[in-house]
């Protein structure tokens, strides 16, 4: 897994998903701290590398960068931790329109396009 709040090539991105799941990499992002975490095998397995690193956990999204895809069609809100009724997410999506733009926001300001 690696912790990104520095821009990150498409290349290098590419490298990570190449060495997990092909066109596809797993990431969670803090909406707060404007960082995020590629390359696990479950997002969950992310997610507890950023709440180690002191993000709070209503802060953190989990998506799916496919890497033969451009713009915001390379972005997949799918994640079995964005399940949170108490935040009004009941679904694996992320429903809040706000919210993901703010992912949106993050993942372009990170990943060198």
């Amino acid at each position: 897994m690696k912790f990104i709040d520095k821009k990150i090539s498409k290349k290098e991105l590419a490298g990570i998903a190449k060495g997990r799941f092909g066109d596809m990499v797993k990431a969670v992002v803090d909406i707060e701290l404007l960082t995020m975490v590629v390359g696990g095998e479950l997002h969950a397995d992310e997610e507890a590398m950023l709440l180690e690193r002191g993000s709070s956990q209503e802060n953190l999204w989990g998506i799916n960068i496919y890497m033969d895809k451009t713009g915001d069609r390379m972005i997949e809100f799918d994640s079995m931790i964005n399940i949170r009724p108490r935040q009004n997410n009941r679904s694996r999506d992320v429903i809040d329109k706000a919210i993901r733009e703010k992912i949106l926001i993050v993942v372009n300001n990170l990943i060198e396009l």
